[in-house]
């Protein structure tokens, strides 16, 4: 049996917390700049994150966790702008965030390795 990939399996579980987000913040505060942008970085992340899965040589590899990873940053960015303008509430922001955070770590942990073989 195959062994499960965790960060496409976080990505994945992030992007669909993040759709939560942004329709709550659309229909219910009718906010749809900050939480579009939100969600368009926020699924970013899973799609670099498959699309390097994917990666045909080292160089595309890295490059498309670069991606993941500064769409990771961006989107972190963006729940704490949400969170700090109160349009999230604390609970939600924080959760995100903590998702976020390990996300941006396990993003950096494999870019570091994945450099250090290639040197």
């Amino acid at each position: 049996m195959a062994k499960e990939n965790i960060i496409l399996k976080k990505t994945y579980e992030f992007a669909l917390f993040i759709i939560v987000i942004y329709r709550d913040l659309t229909e219910n505060r009718k906010e749809y700049v900050l939480s579009k942008q939100l969600l368009r970085s926020a699924t970013s992340v899973g799609a670099n994150s498959e699309e390097a899965s994917a990666g045909i040589t080292k160089k595309d590899f890295i490059n498309k966790y670069q991606i993941a990873y500064k769409e990771a940053k961006e989107s972190h960015y963006w729940l704490r702008l949400l969170r700090d303008s109160h349009l999230l509430d604390e609970h939600t922001a924080t959760e995100a965030l903590f998702k976020c955070d390990e996300i941006i770590r396990i993003l950096n942990a494999i870019l570091q390795s994945t450099k250090l073989s290639i040197s």
